[in-house]
C-alpha cells in the first residue's frame, strides 16, 4: 500500500498538512511541534493492548510525515506534486520510536507542569472534553480517564464547561451526566485520592525533582529505579490515553505475592 493510502486509512486524509493540523506555510518549528503533539496521542506506549498495533501504525505514519515536511527538498517536491516517493530509501526507518527519541528531550516534571498549565482551560481541552463526553455518552468516569490532568478539584469546572455545551445544543444531555449518582461520584473521588497519594509517595521515595531528567533517573540505578520510575511516569501521564505498562506488572506482582502467601499458609 502506498504511503498516501496509509494516510487516508489512518487519518482520513492524504493532505500531510491537514493531518498535522498546520498551514502549508508552517515553519519547521511548527511542523515539529505539531508532530510531537499528535504523536503523544497515538504513542504505542500509551495505547491499550488491543489498540497497540493500530497506534504503532499511526505513529509510523506521523513520523514519516514529519520526515517529509522537515526536509526542504522532500517538502518542496510534495508541495509541487502532492505526491510522495514510496521508493525513497531515505524515508525508510526500522525504528520510528528511536527516531522520535532523537528529536525530543526526555520529559521532566517541569515539562509536565508547563504543559498542564497551557492545556487547562484551552480550546484543546474543550475539544477533548467534547470528544470524551460523546464517546462515553456522558459517563464522568470515562471522561476523567480519557482527558488528561482532571482531578477531583477540576470536576466542577469540567462539568461547567460540558453543561454550557449542553445548553448551547453542542452535545446531548445524557442522564448519566446530568443526574450522576452520588455513590458513583464518591467512588471515583476516592480512587483519585488513592492514586494521587501513591504517585506522591513514589516521587518522594525516588527523590525525583524538577532538576533531574527522567533519563538521568533511570541511569542512576537501572536495576532498582527503572521499574519505579516507569510506574511514576505512567501515573503522571496515563491521561494521554490507554492502560499503563506498569499496571500489568503490578497486577502480575500482586498475584504472585498472593500465591506465595497461600503456599506458606499451606
Amino acid at each position: 500500500m502506498s504511503f498516501l493510502n496509509l494516510c487516508q486509512q489512518y487519518y482520513n486524509s492524504t493532505d500531510l498538512y491537514e493531518i498535522l493540523e498546520i498551514p502549508k506555510n508552517a515553519t519547521e518549528k511548527q511542523v515539529k511541534t505539531a508532530y510531537r503533539k499528535l504523536s503523544l496521542k497515538v504513542h504505542p506506549d500509551r495505547a491499550k493492548e488491543d489498540d497497540r498495533l493500530e497506534a504503532t501504525e499511526k505513529f509510523k505514519v506521523l513520523s514519516r510525515i514529519h520526515q517529509i515536511l522537515s526536509d526542504k527538498e522532500k517538502r518542496a517536491r510534495y508541495d509541487e506534486t502532492n505526491c510522495v516517493d514510496d521508493d525513497d530509501e531515505s524515508l525508510l526507518c526500522n525504528d520510528w520510536l528511536q527516531y522520535w527519541r532523537m528529536l525530543f528531550k526526555q520529559i521532566t516534571i517541569e515539562d509536565i507542569k508547563a504543559y498542564e498549565k497551557e492545556y487547562t482551560g484551552s480550546e484543546e481541552e474543550k475539544k477533548d472534553l467534547k470528544t470524551a463526553y460523546l464517546a462515553g455518552k456522558g459517563d464522568m468516569n470515562y471522561i476523567v480517564d480519557q482527558v488528561q490532568f482532571i482531578t477531583n478539584e477540576d470536576e466542577p469546572r469540567i462539568k461547567g464547561i460540558l453543561t454550557e455545551m449542553i445548553e448551547n445544543k453542542e452535545i446531548p444531555a445524557y442522564k448519566i451526566f446530568t443526574h450522576e449518582p452520588t455513590r458513583k461520584r464518591n467512588r471515583r473521588h476516592a480512587k483519585q485520592l488513592r492514586e494521587a497519594k501513591e504517585a506522591e509517595e513514589m516521587k518522594q521515595n525516588m527523590g525525583l525533582n524538577s532538576d533531574k531528567s527522567l533519563e538521568l533517573m533511570i541511569q542512576q540505578n537501572k536495576q532498582n529505579r527503572a521499574q519505579k520510575l516507569d510506574s511514576f511516569i505512567d501515573d503522571l501521564a496515563n491521561k494521554y490515553g490507554g492502560k499503563t505498562r506498569t499496571s500489568k506488572r503490578k497486577a502480575a506482582a500482586t498475584t504472585s505475592e498472593k500465591e506465595t502467601r497461600n503456599k506458606r499458609k499451606k
